[in-house]
């Protein structure tokens, strides 16, 4: 078993779009309807969106490879590309998503482990990140790897709007 991490580019933004989708759809179909979930999709992972976001300096994003194979990827954001306002002082990790095929191989904890390493690296104090309410087993994880709940904010999917936990580490 080889993990390896990339960091993409603007040529990546096909696979990213790929990625994306199968994810989002993996994840979240069963709860949402399947009108919101197109919308959603479309108004996040269309390519000019998400070429927008690979060419945003405060925002990275990272492929994650399990057996020479995309399982993953992982989006952070600093500064103004926080999607809430956080200060300068905190990162934000916007997107942790694996292919359902690759959950369970320790590429969750790999990804939220580089986003630790960036937020060192460019001296922050605690990266935050939201998550839905209803996942549980993603506040689980995360709780896990030492993240509490701080606060909440309305996501929405499509016309719905629904309620994300806002989840912080404190690093320094």
């Amino acid at each position: 078993m080889t993990i390896n991490i990339k960091k993409c580019t603007l040529e990546d933004s096909c696979k990213l779009q790929e990625i994306s989708y199968e994810t989002f759809n993996e994840t979240f179909q069963h709860e949402n309807s399947p009108e919101n979930m197109n919308a959603y999709l479309e108004k996040a992972f269309n390519l000019n969106q998400l070429e927008k976001e690979l060419s945003t300096i405060s925002s990275q994003f990272y492929f994650v490879y399990f057996n020479n194979e995309i399982a993953g990827y992982l989006k952070v954001n600093t500064k103004d590309a926080q999607s809430e306002k956080m200060g300068d002082e905190s990162l934000e990790i916007e997107r942790i998503y694996i292919r359902s095929k690759y959950q369970k191989h320790g590429l969750g904890k790999y990804l939220i482990n580089k986003a630790i390493e960036i937020a060192v690296k460019e001296n922050k104090r605690k990266i935050w990140l939201g998550v839905w309410e209803k996942n549980e087993n993603a506040i689980s994880f995360y709780k896990n790897m030492g993240f509490v709940q701080t606060g909440g904010h309305s996501f929405y999917m499509g016309d719905e709007e629904q309620t994300d936990f806002i989840m912080t580490k404190t690093l320094i």
